[in-house]
């Protein structure tokens, strides 16, 4: 009896996690007005034939606050990573010398900022929702058991209390991730 309410807690973690990684690597994608090279994290090239991430055919390094150094492997990828960055979303014109690719990054406007923090914000509402999705099915899953004679009408509330408490944590961290990246993305 109590394994069970064990494993649909433990479900109901794994859910969150999922929940939480996933808004930390949306959160790293998002430009701050610095050079940050998990922007680059989503530019595929096509390599020979197979869509190759960036950072697998290249050493992207920060060599100032506000510049990434892309340095291809092979020379002969150099066009058609330029090519890439420019089809992507990011906003950033790629220059090239033959050899290194550099991205320079414009200081952001306050409108900009804005605009960032609105997205951020925006994730982490998905975020929560995707939580409160967990928190439903785990819920789901106690009732189920409870009807199904398995656990007692007191083992499903101590079951529901321990989901909640997951959910209140969880949704704390997420409060506290988003506060974190709104107070990064603001600071000139």
């Amino acid at each position: 009896m109590q394994n069970d309410i064990e494993e649909i807690c433990l479900s109901c973690q794994a859910d969150i996690e999922k929940a939480l990684t996933h808004q930390l690597s949306e959160y790293q994608v998002i430009r701050a007005g610095r050079a940050n090279p998990h922007i680059l994290d989503k530019i595929f090239i096509d390599y020979y034939g197979a869509p190759t991430p960036l950072n697998q055919m290249a050493s992207i390094t920060v060599p100032e606050a506000r510049v990434l150094a892309i340095s291809v492997w092979d020379a002969s990828q150099v066009k058609n990573v330029i090519k890439a960055i420019a089809a992507s979303d990011i906003g950033i014109t790629p220059n090239d010398d033959g050899k290194i690719i550099r991205l320079i990054f414009p200081a952001l406007t306050e409108e900009r900022r804005r605009d960032i923090v609105k997205n951020v914000k925006k994730l982490a509402e998905d975020t929560k929702i995707a939580i409160r999705s967990a928190r439903r099915d785990a819920m789901d899953m106690l009732k189920d058991l409870e009807k199904e004679g398995m656990i007692s009408q007191d083992e499903q509330s101590a079951g529901e209390k321990e989901v909640q408490k997951l959910i209140d944590s969880a949704i704390d961290k997420v409060e506290d991730v988003c506060k974190a990246k709104e107070k990064e993305i603001m600071e000139v």
